[in-house]
């Protein structure tokens, strides 16, 4: 996060492990010095306590005026690629008055109506997302493998079905029109629907920006920004555009780390550049934005990279592979049943292709690319409800496969909120209470732009006003990265004495004290900070000087070591019961931290996540000794988690957890996460992340701790689980039909009416697109897509329910049975109407029921279904039932049953039902379906990465069809892009990099003297 307390503190407390001496060896990076100084086009103010001056206002509209007085075109008769084109304009390079000449602006801003024409011209100030025509979104339903047959079983009910003295089958092919238009319907209202929720929920994060219109400050949008805007930035804030600094106030000090590499904030000055996607870090300014949205430095970088190739996902491909297993079977049985009936039987032409659309009606599953896509689309829709956006519909699919889980530490697994611990609080002079300690600490925190530390202190009083309650200020010093400490001059109103109060690191503090300061107290000072450490507390020395001149830059009598404040981030206090939850769900959770090892053992120990922790430097150096780890890849399996780690570290961890074939997911939230989030099988920004890691990310959280993350972790398993269960369903539908009635033309030359398969699949598809609200159990473990089972299910089942129709054919057709018991009527004709009706219903019935079977592990009646699916089932059979019984249609040969022909079919598919769950449990026990614990779920998922599936055309349909989710999906550059990308924006940088390790070179490391890596989530 842009403001990191635990960073903050990192900065200005004592380390948490090695301080045995008065000076310890271990220092977090330290914050850059804040100067009180306002630079105006590098000229110096004398003013320090203000952010803009009028009088430099002056000078810059004297030295800035409109275009009338330079040699530059109007602005709008400039095209843009000539405006962003250096051989014309190089704005990075341009005196800043030509600047504001060439985009006709001054110090006071745009008017609004100049801000809505350059909109029109320039564009929103944000990468332009290719979005889908919602026609050719439409159309998108219609144009799969699956709807090719269907809409060739149209072509051949109208085209080539008129012989034998019959007209065209127009029924059949208005109804298989009606059914390809309903699936496409209900599939694109629903799927937009949940994308415009989804979508509005991203657009409520929208990013502000503090621009000046009208001559006023305001806050707007980002994406409303224009070039010639004026905007100001402080501490923590994303710079939205890429500038040219006007005003700095103090030193300016910005990380540009995601977009140079450098790891090292860079130091501005008015009149630098700025980039958009930076982070302010220290000081605070204004800026001229040059440009805006795809004319950024990042967004050029990015189209010259490309636009993320279109891969052939892992979800795309499994339901290729299930569409092609109906295909083939259909293809199959349709293949013999040519040879059986033209061949063998020598079948009238018309009575032919009669047979063959009902095999290419009944088995071809048409609603599977909708209700797969709704599946995933009202999913994402509930994941959003749970505070979890999705930007990558297919990571769904991929969280619920998620085997390990690499969280940051501030702000996941912490609260992100430095806190006093009070109780431990030491004091070395008996003058000094507690209570006076954390005052006198207060008194030397800022009162306004306070830091997480100042924060925390100011706060830890009973009334923060007493930060400043008795006393005049007369001089206050910011931190300073060189003597890593504050300082307050004061007088006090009771006596009119004036003191000085410091507050930073222990061992600097130590050294300024000379009164009070013997063996015995620095020996205490340095068992309260190793005590502190092992405890995970970072440490802050206060002490206080007596001014007896009263004179802000008079002597003192010396600093005296008063107390030590332990301070610390705790962790949320459902961060522990959701590790163990995960752990349950067979994923482990590794602590990924910037933060010191110490501090990163203690959180994991009170987290109870473990605390074999390493260092990010074991990742090139290997394994310590001792450790009992061999190989790094080991270490990075076997360790709880990973401390000092850069960016490039948490992208090494993904990628090597990722080749030992587990599914990763990645938390971040800054921009120089971004890398480690696209590589993640599925990234997640956590809640106030920035634009970058957002971008980055799958998924974005909106509220904060890890236990949103598990509870999307959840979602997506159950929503996995609504896809599985279809799939087996429609899987087991198709055998059914192609082998029930493709064996009843064998056997007993029976043809079944197509047009009442036309029904059947009606009445079918509506009571399955509820399956996509359906109430499911999460899987214990994680999941993964096994078609070989699926499809041994769904052979079994099939041929099960095509043995129920053929066995109760042949007991109405060849047996007296029906006739005897019950005085029914008894057939001499296979294909008499009425018998057409019972076969129907007979179908229809145990044929839906099926899917109660399949949406459940255990007795069907144990796990209760959601009630639309159950209205759904209940309506369909009774219109089903209806049909069968009074239907007297002529036009399809089927003749009203009546009632107990329909009360006998409705008693026989009970009767085959009930085995139905034995059947199930069968087949478990032969794929030996164990419930698999953490420890193997971690060691024996497989690798899932796109790069190993191959192309067809069924599969790049499927990404088509995933990917025009147009509001779920965001552009995502490939894993070869960011490399890409990485360098060709790091070569913008050689020179500012290299002055930069110059810089830290002659600084024996880090400013501040630090030998650690700056603190990072």
């Amino acid at each position: 996060m842009a403001d990191d307390p635990e960073k903050a503190a990192a900065a200005a407390a004592t380390p948490a492990q090695g301080a045995s001496t008065s000076r310890p060896s271990d220092e977090s990076k330290v914050r850059p010095s804040h100067e009180t100084t306002t630079t105006t086009l590098r000229s110096t103010s004398n003013q320090p306590n203000r952010v803009q001056d009028n009088n430099d206002d002056k000078e810059l509209n004297e030295k800035a005026p409109t275009q009338q007085h330079g040699s530059f075109p109007p602005l709008k008769d400039i095209p843009i690629e000539q405006l962003y084109d250096h051989d014309h304009y190089d704005l990075t390079k341009m005196e800043p008055t030509d600047i504001f000449r060439l985009l006709e602006t001054t110090t006071d801003g745009l008017t609004s109506q100049e801000a809505e024409a350059r909109m029109q011209h320039f564009g929103p100030n944000r990468i332009q997302e290719k979005e889908e025509n919602p026609i050719l979104q439409f159309l998108g339903f219609m144009w799969n493998p699956l709807s090719w047959v269907m809409e060739a079983a149209a072509i051949v009910a109208i085209g080539v079905s008129n012989g034998g003295g019959r007209p065209p089958d127009y029924p059949d092919f208005i109804g298989i029109v009606i059914l390809l238009l309903a699936n496409s319907i209900i599939g694109f209202l629903e799927e937009r629907q949940a994308g415009n929720a989804v979508k509005a929920l991203m657009e409520s994060l929208a990013p502000e920006a503090k621009v000046k219109r009208d001559g006023e400050w305001k806050s707007i949008e980002a994406a409303d920004l224009v070039p010639g805007d004026v905007i100001a930035t402080k501490l923590g804030d994303v710079i939205p555009a890429d500038g040219r600094l006007i005003r700095a106030h103090g030193e300016v000090s910005i990380d540009q780390a995601a977009l140079t590499g450098e790891s090292l904030p860079v130091t501005k000055d008015a009149g630098d550049e700025v980039f958009s996607g930076s982070t302010m870090k220290q000081g605070e300014a204004e800026a001229i934005v040059i440009g805006t949205g795809s004319n950024t430095f990042f967004g050029r970088a990015a189209r010259l990279v490309g636009e993320a190739n279109e891969g052939i996902g892992h979800l795309q491909t499994i339901l290729a592979k299930i569409g092609n297993f109906c295909l083939c079977s259909i293809g199959i049985f349709l293949v013999v049943e040519i040879l059986v009936m033209y061949a063998a039987y020598r079948y009238a032409y018309r009575r032919g292709i009669d047979n063959i659309l009902v095999l290419l009606i009944g088995g071809i599953p048409i609603a599977m690319p909708t209700v797969l896509s709704v599946t995933l689309a009202i999913g994402a829709k509930q994941l959003a409800e749970h505070k979890a956006i999705v930007t990558r519909i297919t990571a769904i699919e991929e969280m619920a496969a998620v085997t390990i889980l690499c969280s940051d530490k501030t702000g996941t697994l912490t609260l992100n909120k430095l806190i006093v611990d009070q109780p431990t609080l030491r004091t070395y002079t008996s003058d000094y209470s507690v209570e006076d300690v954390m005052r006198i600490a207060a008194y030397a925190s800022r009162m306004e732009n306070q830091d997480a530390i100042d924060f925390c202190i100011v706060n830890a009083l009973k009334d923060p006003k007493a930060a400043r309650e008795g006393i005049d200020e007369l001089e206050f010093k910011p931190f300073n990265p060189v003597i890593k400490r504050t300082e307050i001059t004061y007088k006090r109103e009771s006596d009119g004495k004036v003191f000085r109060a410091t507050k930073g690191m222990s061992h600097f503090v130590l050294d300024l004290c000379t009164r009070g300061k013997d063996e015995a107290q620095i020996k205490a000072l340095n068992d309260d900070v190793d005590e502190f450490a092992r405890r995970g507390l970072r440490a802050l020395a206060v002490a206080i000087d007596e001014v007896p001149s009263g004179q802000v830059d008079g002597e003192g009598l010396g600093f005296r070591l008063i107390g030590l404040l332990p301070i610390y981030d705790p962790p949320r206090s459902d961060t522990k019961e959701t590790i163990d939850r995960a752990i349950e769900l067979g994923v482990q959770v590794k602590m990924i931290t910037g933060d010191q090892l110490a501090i990163a053992k203690e959180t994991g120990r009170r987290l109870g996540m473990g605390d074999n922790m390493f260092l990010s430097t074991t990742l090139k150096e290997g394994p310590p000794a001792g450790s009992g780890y061999t190989s790094v890849d080991e270490l990075v399996m076997g360790a709880d988690g990973f401390a000092g780690v850069y960016p490039e570290h948490k992208y090494e961890i993904v990628e090597r957890l990722q080749k030992m074939g587990h599914m990763v997911a990645m938390t971040g939230d800054g921009v120089n996460d971004a890398p480690a989030l696209s590589k993640a099988n599925v990234g997640v920004a956590v809640a106030e992340a920035s634009d970058a890691a957002r971008s980055a990310a799958d998924i974005v959280l909106t509220e904060p701790g890890l236990s949103v993350i598990i509870e999307a972790l959840i979602n997506s398993r159950q929503i996995f689980q609504r896809a599985r269960n279809y799939s087996m369903y429609t899987c087991s539908v198709t055998i059914r039909i192609v082998v029930g009635f493709s064996i009843m033309v064998f056997a007993f030359k029976f043809d079944f009416p197509p047009f009442m398969v036309l029904i059947l699949a009606m009445l079918n598809d509506g009571t399955i697109m509820t399956i996509s609200k359906d109430r499911v159990k999460p899987s214990p473990h994680p999941d993964q897509w096994n078609l070989f089972e699926i499809f041994s299910y769904a052979i079994v089942y099939g041929i099960y329910l095509a043995a129920s129709t053929i066995a109760f054919f042949a007991t109405i057709y060849y047996t007296t049975f029906f006739h005897r018991k019950f005085g029914l009527e008894q057939f001499n004709s296979p294909n008499h109407r009425k018998l057409h009706s019972i076969i129907y219903l007979q179908v229809s019935t145990i044929s839906q029921a099926l899917i109660f079977i399949t949406r459940s592990q255990g007795w069907f009646f144990t796990e209760r279904p959601s009630v639309i699916l159950m209205c759904a089932f209940v309506v369909a059979q009774l219109v089903a039932t209806f049909i069968s019984v009074y239907a007297n249609w002529g036009f399809t040969e089927i003749e009203g049953c009546g009632w107990h022909w329909a009360g006998v079919a409705w008693v026989w598919n009970f009767i085959w039902f009930c085995p139905l769950d034995l059947i199930k449990f069968g087949m478990q026990r032969i794929f030996d379906r164990r419930k698999v614990g953490p420890e193997e779920a971690l060691h024996h998922a497989p690798s899932r990465r796109p790069s190993a599936i191959s192309t067809s055309t069924s599969s790049r349909y499927y990404s088509r069809r995933l990917q025009s989710l147009a509001s779920l999906h965001r552009p995502r550059l490939s894993k070869e892009q960011t490399r890409r990308l990485s360098r060709q924006l790091s070569g913008r940088s050689n020179s500012m990099a290299a002055a930069a390790a110059a810089a830290t070179a002659n600084q024996g490391g880090a400013p501040g003297g630090s030998s650690l890596p700056p603190a990072t989530n």
